[in-house]
């Protein structure tokens, strides 16, 4: 009798266990926030910056902390500062003369990472300069290591210039697999229209030159067709 028990207790407390696991509610990651200065494609005075955001707020009111990530290039593969800190806002020294990418993420006290903010660009002023580089192009269509239908399409990107008077042109480079052939030098328009084959894959890059000769050249992305 006794050992009979003692199974039926061991079986409520695996019952009870498990439905209490069950019923656990899941620690949710911070929630969405917003980059605020240095904004989109700004021109920095100094190059002393005090980089700020909105807070995050978090489901269950952990403790927030924020990974900044500073490159010169637009895939933050560049890295010249990577930060965890407690606060929404950092100053940091840069280097002049030179365009920057910036982005946060937030994490919560168990180490739930919130999804990334945007990647905004920013140009921190040296010497007295007539004119600046344009910005590296912001590839839209088709994302990094995406999949694609066969067919046309449009490769499609972003550009943008300190300098919001000077007119830009394009070079788009396409090809299959890591190829990249020049199909247009001086395109004036931020798209291109290419013919795609089921089962292979693709690399494209954009160049931006202004009007003054300054070029910015483009990182090289790639994606798959279905």
């Amino acid at each position: 009798m006794r050992k009979i028990l003692t199974l039926f207790f061991v079986f409520c407390f695996f019952q009870l266990t498990m439905q209490c696991a069950k019923s656990a509610p899941k620690n949710e990651p911070p929630r969405n926030f917003t980059l605020v200065f240095p904004s989109k494609d700004l021109l920095c005075i100094d190059n002393n910056i005090t980089f700020n955001w909105n807070d995050a707020v978090d489901p269950e009111q952990d403790e927030i902390e924020y990974n900044i990530i500073i490159a010169k290039d637009r895939q933050l593969t560049d890295i010249v500062e990577n930060r965890t800190i407690s606060n929404s806002q950092i100053s940091i020294i840069l280097e002049k003369n030179t365009a920057f990418y910036w982005q946060v993420t937030a994490l919560d006290g168990v180490n739930n990472q919130g999804t990334f903010s945007d990647t905004f660009a920013f140009f921190t002023k040296g010497d007295p300069t007539v004119n600046y580089a344009p910005f590296m192009a912001e590839l839209v269509f088709p994302a990094h290591n995406t999949s694609v239908d066969a067919g046309m399409l449009d490769l499609t990107w972003n550009a943008s210039d300190i300098n919001t008077t000077d007119t830009l042109t394009y070079e788009v480079f396409f090809g299959e697999g890591n190829a990249l052939n020049l199909l247009e030098e001086a395109s004036t328009e931020p798209n291109f229209g290419v013919t795609v084959v089921s089962g292979k894959t693709y690399s494209w890059q954009i160049n931006v030159t202004d009007n003054f000769g300054a070029k910015a050249i483009g990182q090289v992305s790639k994606f798959t067709v279905n």
